[in-house]
């Protein structure tokens, strides 16, 4: 297949059909070979049980979608989202430059319950019991489950921050689509050719890594053509660029030469907001806009779940067996998508691809039979350079039996030879069909 043709369908139907590729029999893999087609759930596959996904994001959503359909009727699915609504991080950079808005990016539910028949329960759990399997909700309620599924996404480590109220609010991460993108959007459209636009990366992992240096460059191209210049600061914790190396050194030394600067080994120590600095271990830095994102952690659920699912990366993320993504800590609780720790990235490709290898397990576990042995997943991003220009990576893993981790096959990463036009508009499909996949 051609490199552009398959990336353009990474997160169609097809990936899900390789994924469970020897799994199910052929009738199963008709069902699901056209996801924009009336999709029944079938009724004739011989797996019953009780689950329940925490969260609604790229992971959870995708799970619950797919465990109603590899599943069929006999698997009850519930679905819990404190929020109505889901905005997509993928694009996110884009509205801060207007070429995207925030309602192009809204995800619902409606599908899952009326397509898939999922329950969609807008409500957040307080509790967990792993050994009376069962999570207690906001409102008091207990439900057991069979199996549950934990995507509750990212936390964030506190930043040293100091000032006026109202200028600490300016300093924003906006790494959650939402209000802050909004605000971000807003300072950086008010910016002008003669402002400094810092944003600071923390060291890894973190979500989406090629995200960043993104949102620098999408921002250095507006200034550029918007106001006719300006300047940009990466203030990366990091040693290098953690993702396209090539295709953004040559984005900041050559495509925006003379507006980014790039700073690798910059540890934030502070941030004076009413003086517009950054203090690093690299020197101070002042700018008119900081974009601060802050070192990552799992979602409060896991670091805060009081029963040890926070067992790797120094407590701030959980250990899964990636066979099936169950808690290496207890039985029956699966962790999928940026929460967990394994060696694949954060990002809401993966974090799809990840949700269809766990909920594949779950099916078999349900029906008592052994789970596939050598799962595969795939990692792949576009990345807009300036407004009309993309570039892109991928990578495709694959389960090694003896370190028990996703190793990369292949050559590992690939990357675009360069950002250009068609990329661009491949971008735009990867997009729709990943969004497809996850959310109809």
């Amino acid at each position: 297949m051609k490199r552009r043709s398959f990336l353009n369908n990474l997160g169609a139907s097809a990936l899900g059909l390789g994924i469970i590729e020897n799994s199910f029999g052929q009738e199963t893999k008709n069902v699901v070979n056209d996801i924009h087609s009336l999709i029944q759930v079938p009724s004739n596959i011989v797996a019953t049980g009780r689950v329940i996904v925490i969260g609604g994001g790229m992971a959870g959503t995708t799970a619950a979608k797919y465990l109603k359909l590899w599943g069929g009727t006999g698997v009850e699915v519930t679905l819990i989202e404190p929020n109505a609504s889901y905005y997509s991080n993928i694009f996110s950079n884009m509205v801060l430059v207007g070429e995207r808005t925030l309602e192009q990016l809204t995800f619902n539910y409606n599908l899952l319950r009326t397509k898939y028949g999922v329950s969609v329960l807008q409500n957040s759990v307080t509790g967990i019991n792993p050994s009376g399997k069962s999570v207690t909700l906001n409102s008091g309620k207990v439900l057991p489950y069979d199996k549950l599924v934990i995507a509750p996404g990212i936390d964030f480590e506190p930043i040293q921050l100091s000032g006026t109220a109202a200028n600490q609010a300016k300093i924003v991460h906006a790494w959650k689509a939402g209000q802050q993108t909004t605000s971000l959007k807003n300072q950086v459209q008010a910016m002008t050719k003669k402002d400094t636009f810092i944003i600071t990366i923390p060291p890894k992992p973190y979500r989406c890594p090629p995200g960043p240096y993104e949102r620098a460059c999408v921002v250095a191209d507006y200034l550029k053509r918007i106001k006719g210049g300006g300047k940009v600061i990466i203030l990366d914790a990091n040693p290098s660029i953690q993702a396209e190396p090539e295709n953004f050194t040559n984005a900041f030394n050559n495509t925006h030469k003379g507006i980014i600067t790039y700073v690798p080994n910059a540890t934030v120590i502070s941030i004076d907001a009413d003086k517009g600095t950054v203090n690093t271990n690299q020197g101070t830095f002042t700018g008119k806009v900081i974009n601060a994102i802050p070192t990552h952690k799992a979602g409060s659920l896991i670091t805060n779940s009081g029963i040890g699912l926070a067992n790797a990366g120094n407590g701030k993320w959980a250990g899964v067996n990636v066979l099936t993504y169950e808690s290496t800590v207890h039985q029956n609780i699966h962790i999928i998508g940026d929460a967990s720790s394994t060696t694949q990235p954060k990002a809401g490709h993966i974090a799809n691809a990840e949700a269809k290898v766990c909920a594949d397990a779950i099916i078999h576990m349900l029906k008592g039979e052994a789970v596939n042995p050598s799962p595969m997943t795939n990692s792949a991003c576009f990345t807009p350079i300036t407004k009309s220009t993309a570039s892109w990576l991928s990578v495709v893993f694959r389960y090694d039996p003896v370190s028990k981790t996703m190793v990369p096959t292949g050559n590992g990463v690939t990357e675009s030879l360069g950002a250009t036009k068609d990329n661009y508009e491949d971008m735009i499909k990867w997009f729709n069909n990943l969004m497809s996949d996850t959310f109809s």
